[in-house]
């Protein structure tokens, strides 16, 4: 049997800098002791950056992970896919 083609993240790698860059900036608006509420905004920032890189990584294995599965027809390996998709999705509210 065929093992699955992983994918690779290395698109995701240019979002996560900006990300961590936007969490560097919130240090220093706490150092310089900026308005709560500009900090806060920030925060909801990077939360929603990382929620929708998050989101992207999801349908990535679903189009290759999941559906190398079903392509291989192990109806045992199709459920555990499934059910690893519904616990994250559950998690990600």
């Amino acid at each position: 049997m065929n093992k699955p083609q992983l994918t690779t993240h290395e698109e995701h790698l240019a979002a996560l800098s900006r990300i961590e860059g936007q969490v560097r900036g919130i240090q220093k608006m706490i150092t310089k002791q900026d308005y709560c509420i500009d900090i806060i905004t920030q925060i909801q920032a990077i939360r929603a950056a990382l929620h929708s890189l998050s989101r992207k990584i999801l349908r990535k294995h679903m189009q290759h992970c999941l559906t190398e599965a079903i392509r291989q027809g192990n109806q045992q390996t199709i459920e555990d896919k499934l059910n690893e998709i519904l616990q994250i999705l559950k998690r990600m509210d």
